[in-house]
């Protein structure tokens, strides 16, 4: 049973990334999925929430209008859509899973928690 986040990398201030979160081993259909990071020398943050059938989503402040939670339970697949990256967006991005629905920041709050991947926004 794993979930693994992916898509991180190195990207330009002003520009995108879509993170992918799968897993195997399990379904996601039954999960809400929680995508989180954490910036280098601070606490880590929740950033949304996408219900199991993807209709109830749930964005920190900070977030909304330019990061974008969807997914597709036939791919088994959540995804991460960040829009307009800044050099603060540089971080270590995960996803969690839990049956229910919540927009928390400690691991053990989750079922299944993600190894991460890392965003760098650099010029």
């Amino acid at each position: 049973v794993q979930l693994q986040a992916s898509g991180g990398g190195l990207v330009q201030p002003g520009g995108s990334l879509r993170l992918s979160c799968a897993a195997s081993g399990f379904t996601l259909d039954n999960y809400s999925i929680g995508w989180l990071r954490r910036v280098p020398g601070k606490e880590r943050e929740a950033i949304s929430c996408i219900s199991s059938s993807g209709e109830s989503l749930t964005y920190k402040d900070s977030f909304q209008g330019r990061f974008t939670a969807s997914r597709d339970n036939a791919k088994n697949t959540v995804y991460l859509q960040m829009n307009s990256l800044k050099p603060g967006d540089t971080a270590v991005y995960h996803c969690a899973a839990n049956k229910d629905y919540l927009l928390a920041t400690r691991a053990s709050e989750y079922d299944y928690w993600g190894q991460g991947t890392l965003v760098t926004v650099s010029s």
